[in-house]
């Protein structure tokens, strides 16, 4: 099981191709993860230019085909498993 050190967390480390990041700016090839910190990037970093996200923001999860399945989201998939767990021993207790 991949718990994201050594050689197999490697990949997840990295981000693959896409990265975690979810958007990039067409300008200067920066990544953000919202589309709102991309805005602020933007307004900060080329001020003279108006934000379009049609035309200065560019989706690279859409561009990869998606991104790894990162090691931060392991813990949100653990909680998941262990609330459906309980839900299902609440049912069966009630």
């Amino acid at each position: 099981q991949n718990k994201g050190g050594g050689k197999e967390g490697l990949k997840d480390r990295l981000g693959g191709q896409a990265g975690h990041a979810k958007f990039e700016c067409k300008l200067c090839h920066v990544r953000s993860p919202s589309i709102t910190t991309l805005k602020i990037h933007h307004e900060a970093k080329h001020p003279k230019l108006p934000f379009d996200p049609e035309k200065n923001a560019e989706n690279v999860h859409e561009k990869y085909n998606g991104t790894t399945k990162g090691v931060a989201v392991q813990g949100t998939a653990k909680n998941a498993k262990r609330r459906k767990k309980e839900k299902k021993r609440a049912g069966a207790v009630s």
